[in-house]
């Protein structure tokens, strides 16, 4: 998106923030995760991200990517997380895979908003299973 002023709500009520945003009238394919779906980015994320603090990744529409990391997260941590934070697993997950081929060592903070235990179907219809 493009860091700009941009409305908060599509309703236009809000007063507009400094943000990077997709535009506030911005319409998204449905997807399973689609719970915290946004068209922008908190103030401050965008902040950090503009003086170049953080970093941004984007992952593909079908969801099946973050859905196998998601997975991978449940056979070793025992429970499976929120389909809109299997972008944050995945995320974390390739970030260790690559400080694991680079010898990089650093701290991995990622965050879960909730467990997906009434989201199997979403899991099942995303990565075809019974």
């Amino acid at each position: 998106g493009k860091y700009k002023y941009d409305y908060a709500d599509y309703a236009e009520i809000t007063p507009q923030l400094k943000m990077y945003t997709l535009g506030h009238k911005k319409e998204f394919k449905p997807i399973i995760g689609d719970g915290l779906r946004y068209h922008g980015c908190s103030p401050i994320i965008s902040l950090l991200r503009r003086h170049g603090y953080i970093d941004t990744i984007a992952y593909p529409i079908d969801e099946k990517y973050v859905f196998e990391k998601a997975m991978t997260f449940m056979r070793t941590e025992g429970w499976i997380p929120a389909p809109e934070s299997a972008y944050s697993v995945a995320c974390a997950i390739d970030e260790a895979l690559k400080c694991k081929r680079t010898g990089e060592e650093k701290v991995i903070a990622f965050n879960i908003s909730g467990h997906g235990f009434l989201d199997i179907n979403g899991y099942k219809e995303i990565l075809g299973l019974k």
